[in-house]
């Protein structure tokens, strides 16, 4: 972790990360707490690793609602249900938002001439697929990004090419690409948390396309 980088401690596990390693929780003005997961809502805020099964065995143990109380100081009014699902679509909605964000500015290519092209020419920093992609397809772009020889990522996002198609606005979305280093840092590190969250880890940081033995994207 970067020196620079302030730590926070989950509630939860009590280990320390840096703060965008993990998730803000947040208190509403009625104190209800919220998940604030770009971390931006005013006041005190806790912290939990973005690990949907601990956060899921601590709500249910009762061990959550303790551990915000005591965070919060005592200010909790109420701890709603589902807090693991409220981060878990909070998550999925940073990473998809982002996407339509990269989409507009330009930066997130679609269409398998113009991916096929970034690809082609070394200029593709990160590949996205759909989580319902053909393999075959998965498997063609991968062979396109060895060959080509850069240092291109390639992420299997955690939904399928409808939600992703109706959170783009676009029909049959299955693969996309960035060129800009910039735009894939932020699409990487929204798709990131949500993935670690669901505990996909592998697939991530895959370099020149070519997944390990064994790893369908």
């Amino acid at each position: 972790m970067p020196k620079h980088e302030p730590e926070r401690r989950c509630i939860i596990s009590g280990e320390r990360e840096g703060r965008d390693a993990l998730v803000r929780l947040a208190l509403s003005p009625d104190g209800e707490v919220l998940p604030d997961i770009g971390a931006r809502a005013p006041g005190r805020g806790a912290w939990v690793k973005p690990d949907r099964a601990l956060v899921a065995e601590a709500e249910a143990k009762g061990k959550l609602k303790g551990a915000l109380q005591r965070a919060f100081k005592g200010d909790v009014r109420r701890v709603p249900e589902g807090m693991a699902d409220r981060i878990e679509a909070g998550l999925k909605r940073a990473a998809l938002d982002r996407l339509g964000l990269e989409l507009r500015a330009g930066n997130l290519l679609l269409g398998s001439d113009r991916i096929a092209a970034a690809v082609d020419s070394g200029e593709a920093a990160l590949v996205l697929h759909a989580a319902d992609a053909a393999p075959d397809g998965v498997r063609k772009l991968a062979q396109r990004l060895h060959s080509a020889g850069g240092k291109a990522k390639a992420i299997a996002l955690p939904t399928g090419r409808d939600e992703l198609s109706l959170a783009l606005g676009q029909a049959n979305v299955v693969h996309a690409a960035l060129r800009d280093r910039q735009a894939a840092l932020r699409v990487e590190s929204a798709v990131g948390r949500w993935r670690a969250y669901l505990g996909l880890h592998d697939g991530i940081g895959i370099e020149g396309g070519e997944p390990p033995a064994g790893l369908e994207l």
